[in-house]
């Protein structure tokens, strides 16, 4: 009599070879859950930081205000003759410039007499003053508001009681020379080319580039 093979036996080892191969490829109930814990605290964690951030990324810019710097730029271009010194004054944010000088008012003629006499005279700006071909010399200093508010009247007052010209006497290096005086700057001698008086004004200043006037 044939003995049949007891199939019983296999099936528990099929079973138990597929528990085995379950445990190996699925994790367990704690495993999951502790990577669940994980999730939910990174979840947590960039949710907390955003609603950290977002104020700062709505906060309003804190407005500057529009204060300067002004300045006053003692400057020299080439001319005919000596050449023509000159002041630019304006505030740096702005493109606009305003030119003060003293010349001769008219033609030739106007210059040559004012060698001998004094002729009327222009305080504003001159044919060249704004192109920087002609400039020679350079000398920018800087002022807060209040001071470029003195300085800038000062300026205008210049110009206006100021009618004549004059080459030896009441010249343009005079006229810029009164205005260094009041900003409290060493002033050199004044009778010389334009060129080398700004030069020198810049020189003998140091190169200063900031001016604070004295308290009226």
């Amino acid at each position: 009599m044939t003995n049949k093979p007891d199939r019983s036996g296999f099936c528990i080892l099929a079973g138990l070879a597929l528990a085995a191969m379950a445990a190996c490829t699925m994790p367990s109930a704690s495993a999951h859950e502790a990577n669940k814990r994980v999730a939910d605290a990174n979840a947590l964690a960039t949710t907390d930081s955003s609603s950290r951030q977002a104020p700062q990324s709505t906060r309003r810019p804190v407005a500057r205000a529009e204060k300067g710097p002004y300045y006053v730029d003692f400057r020299a271009r080439t001319a005919a003759s000596w050449g023509h010194a000159f002041v630019w004054y304006g505030k740096t944010s702005e493109r606009a410039v305003e030119v003060a000088g003293l010349t001769p008012k008219g033609d030739t003629l106007s210059y040559v007499l004012g060698h001998l006499t004094w002729v009327p005279s222009e305080t504003g700006a001159s044919y060249g003053d704004l192109d920087p071909d002609y400039l020679t010399a350079s000398y920018r200093v800087y002022l807060n508001e209040a001071d470029a508010k003195r300085v800038f009247a000062y300026i205008k007052k210049l110009q206006a009681s100021s009618p004549v010209w004059n080459a030896e006497t009441t010249n343009c290096t005079g006229f810029i020379g009164d205005i260094a005086e009041y900003m409290g700057l060493k002033v050199p001698y004044r009778w010389q080319r334009p060129e080398n008086f700004v030069n020198s004004l810049k020189d003998i200043n140091g190169g200063r580039q900031m001016v604070r006037l004295s308290a009226e």
